[in-house]
């Protein structure tokens, strides 16, 4: 039996012992009682600065910054990941998922735990071009989260090229730099033009952001040394993704926050568990990219052919599964479950027998029941991570792909 190292007991241990203490002490409820006033008082009196951004008014610049922020939002990240490990750039993705996942976390806690609004609209003209730009409209505002998105994976990606093509000319570094300054300048800037985000979301999303980044330039290759060849990394990584659930921070009203995290928590969990079983055969730094002789981009199209519809696949097998199996564990434990969506009987009704032995495990949480939504969005997106990197690869290399 493998021992199981100090440093994962002491990290779920104090991460257990954050939750309860939170919990008891309503850390959250206090915190937003010193932030949330100074906050609304901040985007209240930016209203003025909004307005004149948006005097500038033009349907070009609707368009692009539309454009460019659905470039930068989550939906896009979830696409184009996969697709970045497909293309034979593993460590790559594997960072980037990882820090996604890290920044939508942070972004969203900060978020929910502060709860300040955004602009008001009106006065202010809030552009929704696209649905996923309506739902991000119902979260609260700082910080901008497309802000602090773009800072880090920009800022990653600019280290990842520099150091892996060993670019050290100061122009190409100038270069490099200015582009990705351009970019979150630009990211910034519209997110005020759209009516999304007053200065001091952006400014606290750039700033949030760029902590991140420096913590992660810091840990990421002890990150990556774990998931490919560490000690109980998939137990590790169940529990702590289970634990970040009831770490996450209660707005004081409900938002789509928490049911992004909860999603990005579920990619990573699958994720993390493939890749540490694949590592050797399909993911290591041996395998050759794209736009080599050994990898060419007609082979690139098949593979996006055959794994697109794989991964949608596997996501609605795992969430049918989920609604069907986590009901039944509920309530042989005698959990209280409700469901605010997938499960219609149970919208206004509660399962479970709420034991003794219940009434202790929960002893430290508010709640009197709780959402099967959030387990089942667990599972169908850990489900479709775990496809993304386990069998749709080794579909690919039954195809010769």
């Amino acid at each position: 039996m493998k021992s199981i190292p100090i440093w994962q007991v002491l990290s779920i241990s104090t991460l257990l012992s954050w939750i309860v203490f939170s919990c008891y002490f309503k850390v959250t409820q206090k915190l937003r009682s010193l932030t949330q006033s100074w906050v609304t008082q901040r985007v209240m009196a930016e209203t003025s600065f909004i307005l004149q951004i948006q005097s500038f008014q033009h349907r070009f610049l609707d368009a692009f910054f539309s454009a460019l922020s659905c470039m930068v939002s989550v939906p896009f990240y979830t696409a184009f990941l996969p697709l970045l490990l497909w293309s034979g750039h593993c460590r790559l993705a594997r960072q980037m998922t990882l820090l996604m996942a890290f920044c939508d976390y942070i972004g969203n806690s900060i978020k929910d735990a502060v709860s300040a609004p955004r602009p008001s609209s009106p006065p202010v003209r809030r552009v929704t071009a696209t649905k996923d730009e309506e739902e991000n409209a119902l979260e609260y505002g700082l910080p901008s989260s497309h802000t602090l998105n773009t800072v880090c994976l920009a800022g990653y990606l600019l280290h990842y090229v520099l150091y892996s093509a060993n670019i050290s000319d100061a122009i190409q570094v100038f270069t490099g730099v200015t582009m990705a300054c351009l970019l979150v300048g630009l990211i910034g800037l519209g997110r005020i033009y759209l009516g999304m985000h007053s200065l001091v979301d952006v400014l606290a999303g750039l700033v949030i952001g760029l902590v991140i980044l420096a913590l992660w330039l810091t840990v990421h290759r002890y990150v990556d040394n774990f998931i490919v060849s560490g000690q109980n990394v998939a137990s590790f990584w169940a529990i702590l993704s289970f634990l970040l659930l009831f770490a996450y921070p209660t707005p004081e009203l409900p938002t789509p926050s928490f049911e992004y995290h909860t999603a990005f928590n579920g990619v990573v969990l699958g994720f993390v568990t493939g890749i540490q079983k694949t590592y050797l055969q399909f993911h290591h730094e041996g395998i050759p990219h794209i736009f080599t002789p050994q990898f060419s981009f007609q082979v690139f199209v098949l593979r996006v052919l055959v794994g697109i519809p794989t991964i949608l696949v596997v996501k609605f097998c795992c969430k049918a599964l989920a609604k069907r199996i986590l009901p039944v564990v509920a309530n042989t434990l005698g959990i209280p479950l409700r469901s605010s969506f997938y499960i219609p009987q149970l919208h206004s009704s509660v399962i479970g027998k709420e034991s003794d032995g219940s009434k202790k495990m929960f002893l430290f949480f508010p709640q009197d029941s709780f959402d099967v939504d959030t387990g089942i969005r667990l599972l169908q997106y850990a489900g479709l991570a775990w496809s993304v990197v386990d069998p749709i690869p080794s579909v690919f290399a039954h195809l010769g792909l």
